[in-house]
């Protein structure tokens, strides 16, 4: 008589947190801290609560105009355009310009922004602006900064949709608009100031850091532009405080 032969069935599919539960717990185990550890669970809850400032570079620390030179500057060293106006409605006339002296379709990306919405780009008849988040085809993004830290010339974008992160890696070119009001000297200060835009709420899920055009030298240690990203970076600063 033959008999019968069962299986095993497979264990279910652990889901991601608990495959992510299981690979904390041996790293905790590791560390020794698998057990509670109330000293330990103190600092980290103290961290959280009160944001310890890390080291501050003295270039941070300069005044006024000196500050934005050094953002221009820090900028400029990395292959990126900094063009300067005075008000928000002076920026459609200003990306046109750009637009034209780089040779570059007069069509242009943005997300719901209410900044950039409120610009009067219907004087701009030639500018084409296109909704919602980067498509393949696009050419051109402009997204508006919602920090920026002159230390190293770099610009905290957040994600949503006012500002969709497909815009940052998309399009050719990114253009990217800051308030002179927005620019800090050090990441330190600039995520003070993140932090106090959400007030007790959530983070955005994504903040980009972006310094200049993407590079890469990974190959041979030569540099290739646009390998990650757009290959030009421009940053329109409105000085009005």
């Amino acid at each position: 008589m033959r008999k019968a032969r069962f299986k095993r069935p497979d264990p279910p599919p652990q889901t991601g947190s608990r495959a992510r539960e299981r690979l904390l717990d041996k790293i905790r185990t590791a560390l020794g801290g698998a057990t509670v550890d109330e000293l330990r669970s103190a600092v980290v809850k103290d961290r959280l609560r009160l944001h310890p400032a890390n080291l501050v570079p003295a270039r941070a620390n300069l005044p006024g105009e000196q500050l934005i030179a050094l953002f221009r500057q820090m900028l400029e060293s990395q292959a990126a355009t900094v063009i300067e106006v005075e008000t928000p409605r002076d920026v459609p006339a200003a990306v046109a310009d750009y637009l034209r002296r780089s040779n570059l379709p007069a069509r242009v990306r943005m997300g719901q922004d209410a900044l950039l919405r409120r610009m009067p780009w219907q004087q701009e008849s030639a500018v084409e602006c296109l909704d919602g988040a980067a498509e393949a085809g696009d050419a051109v993004g402009i997204s508006h900064a919602t920090a920026a830290a002159a230390e190293t010339g770099t610009l905290f974008l957040a994600s949503g949709k006012d500002n969709p992160v497909t815009l940052n890696f998309l399009p050719d070119t990114h253009i990217v608009v800051v308030e002179q009001s927005k620019i800090a000297g050090s990441y330190e200060a600039v995520w003070g100031r993140v932090r106090a835009s959400v007030g007790n709420g959530p983070l955005p899920r994504t903040i980009n850091l972006i310094s200049g055009p993407s590079r890469t030298a990974d190959i041979e240690q030569t540099i290739v532009m646009g390998a990650h990203g757009p290959r030009s970076l421009a940053v329109v600063i409105i000085r009005q405080k």
